[in-house]
């Protein structure tokens, strides 16, 4: 007797066929997602709270002092504006802002305890302005 057997399963081709059709669908995928730009994002998003933050701070101190502030290290313009940190010739804000901010946050990627990349001015109108270069180097500015 003749037995009739089939091969099952598939070929080397099929296979690479598949592979081939996944690898292209995966790199559609990686390149509509765009990890880098969302990384950015949220470094950015970041950012803008931290300034926040500070700049909240900022106004507590000036209204727990009765409309003045109590951070002396803030630069008056026409002064250029200051790093915020421990830096020599930087603006140390943990001293006034203690109480109400510990501990003063920094830039996700490239700041620390020492230089925040974060720049702080008093305005001749006398408010405070906060700024920060953000990913794409544009400017990003809070004023209170």
């Amino acid at each position: 007797m003749k037995k009739n057997l089939k091969n099952r399963g598939f070929t080397l081709i099929e296979i690479l066929v598949v592979i081939g059709i996944i690898a292209i669908l995966a790199a559609i995928v990686l390149v509509a997602i765009n990890p880098a730009k969302r990384f950015a994002d949220a470094n950015d998003a970041q950012r803008q709270s931290n300034l926040n933050q500070i700049a909240n701070a900022i106004g507590q101190d000036i209204v727990d002092n009765k409309g003045i502030s109590s951070c002396a290290a803030i630069p008056v313009a026409p002064a250029a504006a200051k790093d915020i940190g421990t830096v020599a010739g930087g603006a140390n804000l943990a001293a006034c802002l203690g109480s109400y901010l510990t501990p003063i946050p920094f830039d996700p990627t490239t700041g620390d305890a020492t230089t925040t990349n974060y720049k702080v001015q008093k305005l001749t109108t006398g408010q405070i302005q906060l700024s920060a270069t953000l990913s794409d180097a544009s400017i990003y500015t809070v004023t209170r």
